[in-house]
């Protein structure tokens, strides 16, 4: 094996990020819920996200339930993929317990607000049920999933972290469009998400760079492989459940849909699933600019390769 470098810690980095955590600490009850149930006569997704203007078939009626859909399946999909986030961040922050104490603490606190963002996730999909007709079904396990993404190596699990972190960051952006007329309450959780996920992915940056430096060359192009894993299984994970939420929707929609229309709600499920839970994070000039600075030009090709069928499918 080469010689690799340990990394030089940058306190000020850590604790700024602290600085901001304890000054923008939210409460799921005091700040985001405020007593409030959703409102059904609104949306839950922005129509960027949900894609919904692909389905001009659609009428109102149903293209709000569309976008109620998607917003029930984006709290399960958070608390699922904030079940790995924790525990990995959590592995990390061994690096620092006998070192860099301010290090250490920005990362327990990451943890603990990823621990609090499942939690509220996981009491929206308990708010949104009984307001939605009985059916719907999330397919991923978020045990299963945890263990098999930490099954990869730090490197690649870091890279998969910081695209989920950028493309919250996207999700809040597209929220606030001022033709956006969705639920306040959805607006809201997109809000305070933000605002803790924006620190997040700092420590995550730092991590992963952190992290490259730790690695050889063998051991980065391992790694990167390992990443188009990690990414075909949430398209995966995207496919299985847009074929639940199409099932679901064709069933208890106040429409009925012809054959064509039918296949149509399903791509747009899977399209706006693909640009919600993939693309909207690696297209992110940040996470672009990152990955770049540690990968080959060859690296950065099978990447593009692995990613094309997926774009190419939401344009």
């Amino acid at each position: 094996m080469s010689h690799v470098s340990q990394p030089t810690i940058d306190t000020s980095r850590y604790a700024k990020c602290v600085e901001v955590s304890k000054r923008i600490r939210w409460d799921t009850d005091r700040d985001v819920i405020r007593g409030r149930q959703f409102d059904f006569g609104k949306r839950f997704l922005p129509d960027g996200l949900s894609k919904v203007t692909r389905l001009p078939f659609l009428d109102a009626d149903d293209a709000r339930l569309f976008s109620q859909v998607q917003g029930r399946t984006y709290a399960n999909m958070f608390a699922l993929v904030e079940r790995f986030i924790g525990a990995k961040v959590l592995e990390i922050s061994r690096g620092h317990w006998l070192g860099d104490q301010v290090a250490l603490e920005a990362l327990v606190r990451l943890t603990d607000e990823e621990l609090k963002h499942q939690e509220m996730f996981r009491r929206l999909e308990t708010m949104m049920a009984p307001g939605m007709p009985a059916g719907y079904r999330f397919l991923p396990q978020p045990n299963d999933v945890a263990q098999a993404v930490l099954g990869s190596s730090t490197w690649a699990v870091m890279a998969l972290t910081l695209d989920i972190e950028l493309f919250s960051q996207a999700h809040y952006r597209s929220s606030i469009e001022p033709e956006t007329q969705i639920d306040p309450l959805w607006k809201d959780v997109f809000l305070f998400h933000w605002k803790e996920e924006s620190q997040h992915a700092i420590l995550d940056e730092i991590e992963w760079m952190c992290e490259d430096q730790r690695i050889d060359a063998a051991q980065r192009d391992q790694a990167v492989s390992e990443l188009i894993g990690l990414v075909g299984a949430v398209d995966g994970i995207a496919r299985m459940q847009a074929e639940a939420d199409a099932a679901y929707f064709v069933a208890v929609a106040d429409g009925h849909f012809d054959a064509q229309e039918v296949l149509a709600i399903g791509a747009t499920l899977l399209a706006a699933y693909r640009w919600q839970y993939i693309v909207s994070g690696v297209q992110d000039a940040r996470y672009v600019g990152v990955l770049g600075s540690m990968i080959s030009q060859q690296q950065g090709a099978r990447i593009y390769d692995a990613l094309a069928p997926i774009v190419s499918s939401i344009q």
